[in-house]
């Protein structure tokens, strides 16, 4: 499901959809049987893109692009693109844990450390006690394609035929994993989910809601997780908005 006019950020083309159109495209190909994929996008993911081919071709092929940062969305603004409210996995998974409970689809849950899934999954349903989660896996195996442990846990998707395979390596693991197995992962939607375990879990926590109501939730991941996110955030977040700028000039010539 693409719009008719998709729009150009740093060559990714995508659309911007709002959640409610999200979880629409989730429903419409749970329903219909056809296999889709959903990706996360934020400054982190633009960033990789500009840099690895593979994974810009991924993005340009995915179905949704979810807008998962306040700073894509300024990035957006500043090239004249208006995107809607941004849908953090933090908030979005409980969103996506309703529909499924009142829609009867089913969940898989790969990724995170070893306990996290299972932890993430009993607060999900602990919310939603019709919620058909059919598998929670830990993200900690060989993913090397046609290893052993990769095979296992592609052989344990299928048992479980999940509507919806949520993918939490964080990037670009996560991509990669699925960009090598797409084949043959037995999903009908598949999702990349970065940290949501970890949040939806409580392992890590959220920062303040003033930050996070005000687009600063990159700041307070930053101030919890420092030495984990300071290149992510420090270098990456200066480096995605200098390259929107050279986007910008390039539009201004050409038009």
């Amino acid at each position: 499901m693409r719009s008719e006019k998709p729009i150009n950020i740093l060559d990714i083309k995508f659309c911007a959809y709002n959640q409610y159109q999200v979880l629409n495209v989730i429903g419409a190909n749970i329903e219909s049987g056809r296999k889709a994929l959903i990706l996360s996008g934020n400054i982190q993911s633009f960033n990789l893109c500009y840099k690895n081919e593979w994974l810009k071709t991924l993005f340009n092929q995915a179905d949704v692009v979810r807008i998962d940062g306040e700073g894509l969305r300024l990035g957006a603004r500043m090239l004249g693109y208006e995107l809607p409210e941004r849908m953090t996995w933090a908030d979005f998974a409980w969103d996506l844990a309703k529909l499924c409970s009142e829609r009867d689809y089913s969940i898989y849950l790969l990724g995170g450390r070893i306990g996290v899934a299972e932890k993430a999954a009993h607060k999900l349903k602990a919310r939603n006690p019709d919620l058909r989660i059919v598998g929670k896996s830990h993200g900690f195996f060989d993913k090397t394609p046609g290893s052993s442990e990769n095979n296992a846990v592609i052989q344990e998707i299928y048992a479980a035929a999940p509507d919806i395979l949520i993918v939490g390596f964080g990037m670009p693991i996560q991509e990669k994993w699925i960009y090598d197995n797409w084949d043959d992962i037995h999903a009908k939607v598949i999702m990349t989910g970065g940290a949501v375990f970890e949040y939806v879990s409580g392992e890590v926590p959220r920062a303040p809601q003033w930050m996070t109501d005000n687009g600063l939730e990159w700041l307070g991941r930053f101030l919890i997780e420092p030495r984990r996110l300071w290149k992510r955030y420090l270098i990456g977040n200066p480096l995605f908005f200098w390259r929107i700028l050279k986007q910008r000039l390039r539009f201004t010539s050409s038009g």
